[in-house]
């Protein structure tokens, strides 16, 4: 029987926090990069990877936790590293699972205003860094908004966590795995207070993000 604030809960609170924002922060990493990375490279079959990143984005959670499972198993070409089962193989899945997102809208974002930041600053005669410093600086709200998707979908995510985590107890047991048990076993007035306090983590991010935004708008009026 679970109790609201016990150790139990308060670890499998912290151990989601943990996994959410370390995944989301490799696959920001890579994904933000890559995804202005992609705008302006011109390379054969360009089209083919910006329609396949498209296709991942979409990828459901299950399959993904698979993909994950495949290559962690014992057998498989990661099994060395002896992760399935493990907190690393959780937020393996999700930065399998988040990055294909956060490069995607990046590109979309950077595909509808890079071009014409990149002519303004080369009229103003800016090199390659200050060039690429004012180009992250004029899509930081869709870099910040890709980050915030990234993490609200691995903060709800179970079907990942699950298959690669395996839901195991003070281990790899996180909220949403937590609330499909709870469910399951007819606890659900525990499920219901793991629920609000996933709301409760998404209304704090979207704080977070109207802060910055303000903050960002001051800061252009004063110039």
């Amino acid at each position: 029987m679970f109790n609201f604030l016990s150790t139990e809960t308060l670890g499998i609170i912290a151990l989601s926090l943990r996994m959410t924002l370390l995944s989301t922060a490799i696959a920001s990493i890579i994904g933000v990069p890559f995804g202005l990375w992609l705008d302006k490279a011109h390379f054969p079959g360009k089209r083919f990877i910006v329609l396949f990143n498209r296709s991942l984005m979409a990828a459901p959670p299950v399959v993904v936790g698979l993909v994950a499972y495949l290559l962690l198993m014992r057998s498989g070409p990661l099994g060395f590293m002896g992760r399935l089962f493990t907190f690393e193989g959780m937020v393996f899945a999700q930065v399998l699972l988040l990055t294909p997102i956060i490069s995607g809208l990046v590109y979309n974002a950077a595909h509808r205003s890079a071009a014409n930041i990149r002519a303004f600053a080369k009229t103003m005669g800016a090199t390659k860094m200050q060039t690429q410093i004012l180009l992250i600086r004029e899509l930081s709200n869709d870099i910040y908004f890709a980050a915030v998707t990234g993490f609200g979908r691995a903060m709800s995510e179970v079907g990942a966590v699950m298959v690669v985590g395996g839901n195991i107890r003070y281990h790899t047991r996180v909220m949403t795995t937590t609330i499909s048990m709870l469910r399951n076993r007819g606890e659900i007035d525990v499920a219901i207070f793991l629920g609000v306090v996933l709301l409760i983590v998404a209304f704090a991010v979207q704080l977070i993000a109207g802060f910055l935004r303000k903050r960002e708008h001051r800061t252009d009026e004063n110039f």
